[in-house]
């Protein structure tokens, strides 16, 4: 499995005009919100406890988020949990309030993603390798805590790695 700053240098790669990033600090957390809110609706039981795929995702994710880094993973575990909760309150409403939430931010979001690409002039990450999906999260919390001003070594690291690989890629066209 590859380490987080791997993963991470590999998403940034793909966003590194700041305008890029910027629609993505918007438009990301809009679509993790969709995701939940749409998938909060459905539910079934194991064992008399009441389970949503929601539940399922945010689990699955949060482990992985874990697994990449504690810290990192508990923090995003949180806001992801943060997310059911409005999620379920959504669901909770009439069909026409969830439907109309979750697929409306999840359609503005995806909006959002698309303007920083042609800003960025690169296709989206997840085009190349899926797992930027589940990455994409993790990117926007990471960038927050540089703007924050910590990890700035890790910034570090992925500033290096985007620039040997522009570096590669000019060696590669001027060919």
């Amino acid at each position: 499995m590859k380490s987080l700053l791997e993963h991470l240098s590999q998403y940034a790669y793909y966003h590194q005009d700041r305008r890029n990033v910027a629609t993505h600090f918007i438009g990301i957390p809009m679509i993790v919100l969709a995701i939940a809110i749409l998938l909060s609706r459905p539910s079934f039981s194991v064992s008399d406890v009441s389970l949503t795929p929601a539940i399922i995702a945010v689990v699955l994710s949060g482990l992985f988020y874990l697994l990449l880094h504690f810290w990192v993973g508990l923090a995003m575990s949180g806001l992801l949990i943060l997310c059911l909760f409005i999620a379920d309150y959504l669901a909770a409403q009439t069909t026409i309030v969830w439907l109309v939430s979750g697929l409306g931010l999840f359609i503005v979001g995806w909006i959002f993603q698309f303007i920083g690409h042609y800003f960025e002039g690169k296709k989206p990450a997840f085009l190349d390798d899926v797992i930027g999906l589940i990455i994409g999260p993790l990117f926007v919390f990471v960038e927050f805590l540089f703007v924050l001003g910590v990890k700035d070594e890790w910034q570090q690291q992925i500033n290096q790695f985007c620039d040997l690989k522009n570096q590669q890629n000019e060696l590669t066209d001027g060919v």
